[in-house]
């Protein structure tokens, strides 16, 4: 408020405002574990009205939100490299036994809980998808 920064304020007042309604929702008190799902789902909401906003060529709109989408950002933890997740995701595989496409849900599964807030799970996903499948 003091830096007279009004686009980064007015995205924390979001956030603040979408994890007290969770609370509100759910009748508890979120843990950290649960924030970093919020801000994740504003995360993805932001990126698809980025995407929206670019293909109705509406800049000025699209432009906002990637300021939110850089502000939100950075209250995430560290984003693992591409290294980082490839381990992960063979290890996930190894300690599952998944064969096939069948068994994505497994893999997944035990990739969420490692990997929450830390890699993009759409991306994880993917990957995942290619090497049960490859």
């Amino acid at each position: 408020m003091r830096a007279k920064d009004a686009a980064r304020l007015s995205t924390l007042r979001l956030a603040l405002a979408a994890i007290k309604q969770r609370e509100v929702d759910e009748r508890i008190e979120l843990d950290d574990a649960a924030v970093v799902s919020v801000i994740e789902k504003m995360i993805k909401q932001r990126r698809e009205s980025i995407a929206q906003f670019e293909s109705a060529s509406r800049a000025d709109l699209a432009d906002a939100e990637k300021a939110e989408l850089q502000v939100l950002s950075g209250y995430l933890p560290a984003q693992m490299s591409e290294a980082e997740v490839q381990k992960a995701v063979e290890a996930a595989i190894a300690e599952t036994g998944a064969a096939g496409a069948k068994d994505m849900g497994k893999v997944m599964a035990a990739l969420k809980a490692r990997l929450a807030g830390k890699a993009d799970m759409g991306k994880v996903s993917a990957l995942v998808k290619a090497k049960l499948s490859g």
